[in-house]
């Protein structure tokens, strides 16, 4: 089973609970994890900003197949979503059936259980997207 390695799990909560990400300040480039350079233009300042929860789903498939430790959860939805701001997060699709889903519907976040590590009882939460209520 996948084992969550607890400091690192902890070291990107904002992301992961808030959808708090890194913005370069030279270029605008969006960084879901503060970096030491900027992947695109290479500068060293960033400001750490909250991303909208909410957007339109730009793609989507059904994993039935899912990697160890998702067994459980197969088949589930994966979609990548545009947020309002235009940044494209790849993301978890849930409340909802597959057949419910249409390229450019309105998505926004809810935070959701993903996994937990059997052997430390750690229950992983992060977010997801569902169709807007």
């Amino acid at each position: 089973m996948f084992r969550i390695k607890i400091p690192r799990y902890w070291r990107h909560k904002d992301f992961r609970y808030r959808l708090n990400a890194w913005r370069c300040n030279h270029c605008g480039e969006v960084h879901f994890f503060k970096p030491l350079v900027c992947r695109k233009c290479r500068s060293r300042e960033f400001n750490q900003v909250s991303l909208p929860d909410t957007g339109k789903l730009l793609a989507y498939t059904v994993v039935r197949s899912p990697p160890e430790g998702f067994e459980a959860q197969s088949p589930y939805i994966v979609g990548i979503v545009e947020l309002d701001d235009g940044t494209r997060i790849l993301s978890q699709i849930t409340d909802c059936h597959p057949e419910e889903l249409k390229k450019g519907m309105r998505v926004e976040a809810t935070l959701r259980k993903i996994r937990e590590d059997d052997e430390d009882k750690i229950i992983a939460y992060c977010y997801k997207f569902r169709p807007t209520v």
